[in-house]
């Protein structure tokens, strides 16, 4: 029989472990206590003085119990209101505790008067269901006042519950220090409160387990305590998710393998899953033997993305370029002189070779001598550039044997300078040709890859300009120019 207590252990910890006997203890709300930890509990409080606790724990002795076999009011309410499916009913009314609508309804009356939505009840319910039989004014609302205190607003709670409810099962002490923790190190309460909005994980993370040991770590390779603590909030999900050892013995590999430590720092930034998972020097040995130093930006960059991807993918993308006329030679030599070249999308991939091959009718080799090509944005920068170079080898104003790569290398004022203000002639023609190609990179349309050409008249002539306007909403998502001054960025925000 499944079976499970309820019980507010003073310290508002919450202990959810099921088959045990249920009990309401007064009205401290949905917290589980198993028979066996009474005594331990009981102990505890001896120790903390803690008189409100001691009685609870001692009124659990008489209180009579009762199993945790579905109650069908729970079920109904549980359907009517919210919709959710019978098994899921049946399984969630196991957590809950109520003979009346009269504490569900209090408790969405509560959470409603905070801006909670319907739709955002029905999510935080579906995950934490026991807040339904929750105390709201003793569990959950000296949570929302603390963090009101600190700064919050009550759109960004609804944000943090929203994102994670099971941080209520917390303590208010819990959040207390944690929040006193990142203050002490120079964070400020707005930029704390900012980062909780988003991620609100780490205020369920174990400050004594993980938070202090690995804010401990961390601060070797980053330059300041801020650095630390939003690497820390915002990949909370992987403190969490792995053990403190295995991320301290893959760090100290990485570093013996002779991997710097500002290299180690933009992979804690950027991609942390890779401390902690498995055949981590099967896979530095590879990228090693691809000829990457390991003392280089480049190696961490070529290390995402072989660890960052399934082998299916990125035989995937192999074949992609293959597709184009490419040899395992020509793609390794691309991968590596620019190791994001793996990290870009298939889409992507195939829209810029469409653009170059089929578009403009040049070879699709070019690209792999120049594969930053790929890190371009295709609206924003290939196409209208191509346009411009176009009709400058159009005009006979450029010679056919010119570099074709050189137009998409330079800087946004080198490109005008060079190639638009330098013709005096035809300067106004070539901004406007280049102005409305930047126009439409900056449109929002979202749908299906489409090659749509325009004619232009250039001076009597009608001349055909490619416009090819693909509009993958993913694949706008990853448009944005990886240049500065000129020369591609990293994944790891390392010029090259």
């Amino acid at each position: 029989m499944t079976r499970s207590w309820q019980v507010d252990n003073g310290d508002d910890q919450w202990y959810h472990l099921t088959h045990f006997d249920w009990l309401m203890v007064h009205d401290t709300g949905a917290l589980m206590l198993p028979k066996n930890q009474v005594g331990f509990a009981l102990g505890r409080d001896k120790e903390t003085k803690n008189a409100d606790l001691l009685t609870a724990i001692v009124d659990l002795i008489f209180l009579t119990t009762t199993t945790t076999t579905s109650n069908p009011f729970i079920v109904s309410y549980l359907i009517d209101k919210f919709g959710f499916s019978h098994g899921f009913a049946l399984k969630a009314s196991k957590e809950l505790y109520f003979k009346t609508s009269q504490k569900p309804d209090s408790v969405l009356y509560f959470f409603k008067n905070h801006s909670f939505t319907d739709s955002d009840l029905r999510s935080i319910i579906k995950r934490v269901p026991w807040i339904l039989s929750c105390n709201t004014h003793k569990t959950i609302l000296p949570k929302f006042q603390f963090l009101l205190s600190k700064g919050a607003s009550t759109s960004d709670i609804v944000h943090m519950v929203r994102g994670n409810p099971r941080f209520l099962e917390l303590s208010l002490k819990n959040h207390q220090i944690k929040f006193e923790f990142f203050l002490s190190k120079g964070a400020s309460s707005s930029h704390i409160v900012s980062l909780l909005t988003t991620y609100p994980q780490i205020l369920q993370t174990s400050f004594e387990n993980r938070i202090i040991p690995l804010f401990k770590l961390l601060t070797r390779f980053f330059k300041t305590n801020k650095d630390t603590i939003v690497c820390l909030i915002q990949h909370s999900k992987w403190v969490t998710s792995h053990p403190h050892h295995l991320i301290v013995a893959s760090i100290n590999l990485i570093s013996d393998f002779g991997v710097s430590d500002s290299v180690i720092a933009r992979l804690l930034q950027n991609k942390p899953s890779i401390f902690g998972s498995k055949d981590l020097i099967k896979s530095l040995e590879e990228v090693k033997s691809l000829g990457f130093d390991p003392s280089t930006a480049s190696f961490g960059v070529a290390l995402v993305a072989k660890k960052g991807m399934s082998k299916k993918l990125w035989d995937e993308k192999v074949d992609t370029f293959k597709k184009w006329g490419w040899s395992d030679e020509n793609i390794v030599e691309a991968f590596r002189s620019q190791p994001n070249l793996m990290l870009v999308s298939i889409d992507k991939i195939n829209l810029v070779m469409s653009f170059w091959v089929n578009q403009l009718d040049w070879n699709s080799l070019e690209l792999a001598k120049f594969p930053n090509m790929f890190c371009y944005s295709l609206h924003k920068r290939i196409i209208p550039r191509a346009s411009v170079w176009q009709f400058l080898l159009i005009k006979g104003l450029r010679q056919k044997n010119a570099s074709l790569v050189t137009p998409f290398t330079c800087s946004e004022n080198s490109f005008l300078n060079k190639f638009v203000f330098s013709f005096k002639e035809e300067s106004d023609y070539l901004l406007k040709l280049h102005e409305e190609k930047m126009k439409f990179a900056n449109t929002k349309n979202i749908g299906m890859p489409s090659t749509k050409c325009s004619q232009v008249r250039v001076l009597g002539e009608d001349v055909l300009l490619v416009a090819i306007e693909p509009v993958l909403a993913h694949v706008i998502e990853e448009e944005e120019d990886m240049d500065s001054g000129g020369k591609g960025k990293n994944f790891l925000g390392k010029t090259r």
